[in-house]
């Protein structure tokens, strides 16, 4: 079904299971979301990619934290892109949509145009944060850079850190349709199992370095069903990830339908940035005002620029940083 242009499962990430397996899923669709959040930046071709798997990632992360949490996913690195970082808002009321923004941090003059986009990262870190609201402690974990592909630091975290098999199968790009501008438009899934009971040790995996991936946490008939729907994944193919023709529920058929597909209630996602001028003066109250008169310009304000949407605040220095320390 589609409204113009728009299809009906566009920006939702649908929730599955698979019955007979005891594999728990996801099934997203970022398309309107995804050109929103590129088109607030002028990233190179690159960065664009990097930006569009790490919001595929953080939509199928996010659809498990509960209503009014916050999950953020950065990846900071070494090489030309520096960092690229995520944020995903539960939704506030039941039936209210979740919101993403994504932004990317690089040196231009860096970038290698002959070079894969994972390449473009270098050493680094894969960074999950948990931010359960007011009274509450925020969750941190974090994997170094590894595997080739955002998707697999993602898989190496939930694995090293939460001891849960993952798998991440996710397509992106600019398609055209007759007619039509370039749009964005990406779709992804995920598959997890379970844990056994009793864990293993987080320094005695098969993986690189040591880390843990499947085998060392799955045995016996969780390990030949958990290898048996990823062969089947493994049919899936672009266009069924993010063309127009095929719905969600009916890939979940075509690929695990003799595995007991069961859907529940999808998510909607908007783009939805958090910042506001509120939030920009609270950021600098840990300035004294000798610190603000620094930021003041010959206008006698203080500007400022969200990263994730590009809004512009021109503030009031009297109405920034710490009273009892003024200007000398």
């Amino acid at each position: 079904m589609t409204i113009g242009s728009h299809i009906a499962w566009d920006d939702t990430v649908l929730p599955f299971q698979l019955d007979a397996s005891g594999i728990r899923g996801r099934v997203a669709r970022l398309d309107g979301v995804l050109e929103q959040i590129l088109s607030q930046h002028n990233y190179p071709p690159l960065i664009e990619a990097l930006v569009a798997e790490m919001a595929l990632l953080t939509a199928l992360i996010g659809q498990t934290i509960k209503l009014r949490w916050k999950l953020s996913l950065q990846v900071r690195g070494k090489g030309a892109a520096r960092l690229i970082a995520t944020d995903y808002y539960g939704p506030t009321d039941e039936g209210e949509p979740a919101r993403i923004r994504a932004y990317a941090s690089y040196d231009a003059d860096r970038l290698d145009l002959d070079a894969a986009p994972f390449s473009q990262i270098g050493d680094g870190y894969f960074a999950v944060m948990l931010d359960q609201g007011e009274g509450m402690v925020p969750y941190q974990g974090f994997t170094p850079i590894a595997g080739g592909s955002l998707s697999s630091c993602a898989e190496t975290y939930f694995a090293q850190s939460e001891q849960i098999p993952t798998r991440f199968s996710l397509a992106y790009g600019r398609s055209t349709e007759p007619g039509r501008p370039a749009r964005w438009r990406a779709g992804g899934m995920m598959l997890q199992h379970m844990p056994a009971e009793g864990g293993v040790a987080a320094d005695q995996g098969s993986g690189d370095g040591g880390l843990l991936t499947h085998a060392d946490i799955l045995s016996g008939a969780d390990s030949e069903n958990w290898t048996r729907a990823n062969l089947l994944l493994d049919t899936v193919e672009t266009l069924e990830m993010i063309g127009p023709s095929v719905a969600p529920t009916n890939l979940l058929i075509r690929l695990f339908h003799e595995e007991g597909p069961r859907v529940f209630d999808p998510t909607p996602v908007r783009f939805g940035c958090s910042c506001s001028a509120d939030k920009v003066r609270s950021t600098m109250s840990i300035y004294s005002q000798k610190d603000i008169a620094t930021m003041t310009t010959d206008a006698g304000i203080v500007t400022a620029d969200c990263q994730f949407c590009g809004a512009h605040y021109e503030l009031d220095p009297k109405t920034l940083g710490f009273e009892g320390t003024q200007a000398e």
